[in-house]
């Protein structure tokens, strides 16, 4: 850790919540489990691992992009920056933005991952970063602390990376798109990762590697149930399965279960008969039309925009405006 780093960790992650969240879900039709708590610590470096794996071309995009282009990205900007990652991982695309920041920028990072944070601050605190705040907590929550704690001149931006946008369904994304909006204020801006419709050979390699991470990652959002909220989940009692479903767009992450089975929750009061080939829908990743991002910026509330496209990967960066 660098000496005279200002770092406060912000706890984010109710139990009680997450019980109610599985108790909840799991009785929907289709049964689901949020994917927001996929990143445990273990989640979380097993994402990592996939952003890796030369199948999923997301992280390596949009790193080129921000590399080649972080000055013009931030140019436009009144200094100093404040920068506000949306899950913010590992810190390594930050680290590259502010670089390109042409002076020393404030650094609020939001992640429901305490893991994530770690590393992300350590990361920028190794780069010489000093003024470093973390919330552990969601996206709209973390973003409100960071509105608050925000310098009183010069730009915040926001960065919403990885085609995290993508995770929602699109009424959902519209409307925290809007509700990011109204947080900035005139001469801010936003910067939005978005992955790219690409052929659906692509899209499953991505998301059902040979190497099986992805399914490691999926099933052990089970493991952290059976941890945290006294489950009986057996791991080897279901299967990763990725759907493309090019009608909404989407690629779906499900885990089918192998056999009829029964399940206690016991944090969550639950229990659950699963007939064979039963699913759990754990997470969706809409792909989208470049237009189509510039549209939802639109519709959202902000200003002029400026998109920045890595063709053969399939991936977008767009700067948002606030008028």
């Amino acid at each position: 850790m660098a000496s005279g780093a200002t770092s406060t960790l912000i706890e984010g992650v109710d139990p009680v919540q997450f019980a109610a969240d599985v108790r909840a879900w799991l009785q929907r039709t289709p049964r689901q489990l949020p994917p927001k708590y996929f990143y445990d610590d273990l989640g979380s470096s097993l994402f990592e691992a996939i952003c890796r794996l030369p199948w999923y071309r997301i992280t390596r995009a949009e790193s080129s992009l921000l590399a080649q282009h972080a000055r013009e990205m931030l140019r436009p900007l009144d200094r100093p920056l404040t920068l506000v990652e949306l899950g913010c991982g590992s810190g390594d695309k930050l680290a590259i933005l502010a670089d390109g920041a042409g002076q020393t920028p404030q650094v609020q990072l939001i992640d429901i991952s305490g893991t994530a944070l770690e590393m992300a601050r350590y990361r920028l605190e190794a780069m010489g970063l000093r003024q470093i705040v973390t919330h552990h907590a969601s996206y709209e929550d973390g973003l409100a602390r960071a509105v608050r704690g925000r310098r009183q001149a010069g730009a915040l931006v926001v960065l919403f990376l990885g085609s995290n946008l993508g995770n929602f369904d699109p009424p959902v994304a519209q409307a925290l798109l809007g509700r990011v909006r109204r947080l900035l204020r005139s001469g801010d801006a936003l910067l939005l990762g978005a992955d790219l419709v690409k052929p659906p050979r692509e899209l499953m390699l991505a998301y059902d590697d040979p190497l099986q991470v992805t399914a490691a990652f999926n099933r052990n959002l089970l493991r952290r149930i059976n941890n945290e909220l006294n489950g009986d989940f057996d791991l080897d009692g279901f299967a990763h399965r990725a759907i493309w479903r090019p009608d909404a767009r989407r690629v779906e992450m499900h885990l089918v279960s192998l056999r009829r089975q029964r399940v206690r929750v016991g944090a969550a009061r639950l229990e659950i008969v699963f007939a064979e080939g039963e699913t759990i829908w754990t997470e969706s990743s809409h792909k989208y039309e470049p237009a189509e991002i510039l549209a939802e910026g639109e519709t959202t509330g902000f200003g002029p925009a400026e998109q920045w496209i890595d063709g053969d990967a399939g991936f977008a960066v767009t700067r948002f405006l606030v008028w």
